[in-house]
């Protein structure tokens, strides 16, 4: 005779908590930039994230220039994540050009990613089967220091 034994419980580990997060596509043109602005702000408020909102938006505003500026196709993503201690803000568009920091005095790109690089607590770029992700992070202020 055979015989089966119950089935046993099996404990399985507690969903991760899910981090406030979003994805744009904004259209590339000269309004991208204050799109993307309005995104991040709208965000920062919404979430109570403790970062300075204006660091934040003058960051998104280089990449997302940068990014209309380097693009080929007519959209550009604009990609919002918070938790862990930091926001991060990342732009998706299907150029294939790294991103160069680089002395505008010498001829390069100019201050914008100077600024994302001394600006963000850590920043960067990689490829993707589409093109190129640009990326920068902002760590949380400590409580009562940010401007909401």
């Amino acid at each position: 005779m055979t015989t089966m034994a119950p089935p046993r419980e099996i404990e399985l580990p507690a969903p991760a908590t899910e981090l406030p997060a979003f994805r744009v596509r904004l259209t590339t043109g000269p309004v991208a930039a204050a799109q993307a602005r309005g995104q991040v702000r709208a965000a920062i408020r919404a979430w109570h994230a403790p970062v300075d909102p204006d660091v934040a938006i003058l960051l998104t505003s280089d990449l997302a220039s940068d990014a209309v500026r380097h693009e080929v196709s007519e959209t550009i993503t604009l990609g919002v994540r918070c938790g862990r201690g930091r926001l991060r803000v990342d732009v998706h568009g299907t150029s294939r050009t790294w991103p160069v920091v680089d002395d505008p005095a010498g001829g390069g790109i100019g201050p914008g990613l100077t600024l994302v690089a001394s600006l963000s607590a850590e920043w960067g770029f990689y490829r993707t089967p589409a093109g190129t992700v640009v990326y920068f992070t902002l760590p949380f202020l400590a409580e009562g220091g940010g401007r909401g």
